[in-house]
């Protein structure tokens, strides 16, 4: 089969990026991922999938899709060991082969890929940026989700003195790579559903500016395809935790924050 023949509608292949990549970890997340790759490959080249150990065969599906598609590429771990921990292995792997800026997004099809080209642009221009998208929630959003994120996205705020993070937990963002290696390299943490918050929270501390365009995102129902791995407890606990240890370096950063904070917004 021609490697054109795995893109939707006979799209236009994009030409590969050298310094840019799209990075989607996924764990169980059923045949929606594939619709996902394909969406990614029409708006961009290379797409890298991380299957974090998966066990429901998604794994197989995506290696296939890539014999057919030179811009997909796939990196399978034996065991699950968390979102963070796939998207550290996937940016290692790529800061190695020379890319500079990933693009990281959910398997399961929430993100709206036709956005990617333009993240990638305001990558471009704003190389020491960290990208994060501000979602744009449709009505399938389910309620506690989007009461729930308001809480975490106040503490990282003031985790930040308010330098500008829109959405602490949206997972479509443009990250430097090697910047945010060095940090996850430093700490044990960041490794499962605490990675988005705490990623964006420590790559402000260390300097980043966050811009933070619109992107659509939606929800699918089971009937659709969609598969979660959001536990409302056990996850609310892993954030509260998080925050708690977040709070922490916060004080001990509050000079240099403060700094910041004056140097970019100053008084008149």
């Amino acid at each position: 089969m021609d490697k054109r023949g795995a893109l939707a509608n006979d799209a236009p292949v994009p030409s590969p990026d050298p310094h840019r990549l799209v990075l989607i970890p996924s764990y169980n997340t059923g045949p929606r991922v594939l619709e996902t790759v394909r969406e990614a490959r029409c708006a961009w080249a290379p797409v890298w999938v991380v299957v974090d150990g998966s066990t429901d065969g998604t794994a197989a599906l995506l290696q296939a899709e890539a014999v057919r598609d030179d811009g997909l590429e796939v990196l399978v771990l034996e065991k699950n060991s968390g979102k963070g921990a796939a998207v550290l292995h996937g940016l290692r792997e790529a800061r190695h082969r020379g890319f500079t800026h990933a693009l990281t997004m959910d398997a399961d099809g929430q993100h709206d890929a036709r956005h990617i080209p333009d993240f990638m642009a305001l990558a471009r221009q704003h190389p020491d940026a960290v990208i994060l998208g501000k979602p744009v929630f449709d009505a399938s959003v389910p309620a506690e989700r989007l009461h729930g994120r308001k809480i975490s996205n106040f503490w990282a705020n003031l985790e930040t003195l308010w330098l500008g993070i829109q959405d602490s937990l949206f997972g479509f963002r443009v990250y430097p790579i090697a910047p945010l290696v060095r940090i996850m390299g430093r700490t044990p943490f960041m490794r499962h559903f605490d990675f988005d918050p705490e990623a964006a929270v420590r790559l402000v501390w260390a300097g980043h500016r966050p811009l933070c365009p619109p992107a659509g995102c939606r929800y699918f129902t089971p009937a659709e395809g969609g598969v979660s791995h959001f536990h409302y407890l056990r996850t609310n606990a892993v954030l509260a935790w998080m925050h708690a240890r977040l709070m922490i370096g916060f004080l001990l950063r509050l000079p240099w924050l403060a700094w910041l904070r004056w140097h970019r917004h100053p008084r008149p």
